[in-house]
């Protein structure tokens, strides 16, 4: 009977469990909704994800990006995922990695007074960081960013010229240590995984990072920006953001959808 008594309590503890669970994407399901449909919003999210395809706990993160970014009409919502080059050693090379999105997620690490980086992380605003595949942190993370407003604007216009970007940049309120930060964004890729962590698997990207440069801001200098071989205007876009050197922090944010820009 004890066997028996026992064994009812933990079926009820497990189903408080599931219903527990249930609840808590059913209401995560709802915000990202309402983060995807709002369009009045006070402020601005750049959210930056760092991942690998060497990392088996990176595909949650790089699902929820989807997920956000799906049907997304609010256009103040910024996603980029850099895909670091550190996993590269560890048996499958990320076509998509680069060392430079390797150094930015450590400048995040000073930045935030972090012992260290892992994969997946996530960062929003350049202010505050968060697991990747953490869905309620990550969502609460870019609502609390969308109300709050920022003084500072950024415009961008760009060009597309003998396998390069020209663009030109416009901001207001600019304060001393600011760069601009410009990413030349995939919005979505695969690969067919051999080797590491994911071996066998078949991996979908959502906003890809390709190419990045940073230059100060305020100048009003066009910048050039290469282009990679497979870019096309169908597909890709350009975000471009304001940044503070000393601290991180994220002021204002745009983009260019080349497919309505050229």
């Amino acid at each position: 009977m004890r066997l028996v008594s026992v064994f009812f309590i933990s079926a009820g503890l497990i189903g408080m469990f599931i219903a527990m669970v249930a609840f808590s994407n059913l209401r995560n399901e709802k915000v990202i909704r309402h983060l995807q449909t709002t369009t009045d919003s006070k402020g601005f999210a750049v959210v930056e994800l760092f991942t690998s395809e060497g990392c088996s706990s990176c595909p949650p993160a790089d699902e929820l990006m989807g997920k956000i970014e799906k049907g997304n009409k609010n256009e103040r919502i910024y996603i980029l995922a850099y895909h670091v080059d550190y996993w590269d050693r560890q048996g499958w090379k990320d076509k998509f990695s680069d060392h430079a999105y390797s150094q930015r997620q450590e400048a995040y690490a000073n930045w935030l007074s972090l012992s260290g980086v892992y994969t997946p992380q996530l960062v929003v605003n350049g202010a505050n960081e968060y697991i990747g595949s953490d869905e309620h942190s990550v969502v609460g993370g870019i609502a609390d960013a969308l109300n709050q407003q920022s003084a500072t604007t950024l415009t961008l216009h760009s060009v597309k010229e003998d396998g390069k970007l020209i663009i030109s940049h416009e901001e207001t309120a600019v304060k001393k240590n600011t760069k601009l930060v410009l990413a030349l964004v995939q919005k979505n890729g695969q690969s067919n995984v051999r080797a590491g962590e994911n071996a066998g698997r078949q991996l979908s990207h959502v906003q890809i990072v390709r190419a990045l440069k940073e230059v100060p801001a305020g100048n009003n200098k066009e910048v050039t920006l290469e282009l990679p071989a497979d870019f096309d205007t169908k597909g890709w876009e350009l975000i471009g953001f304001l940044q503070n050197s000393s601290n991180g922090h994220i002021t204002a944010a745009t983009k260019v959808d080349f497919q309505t820009n050229n």
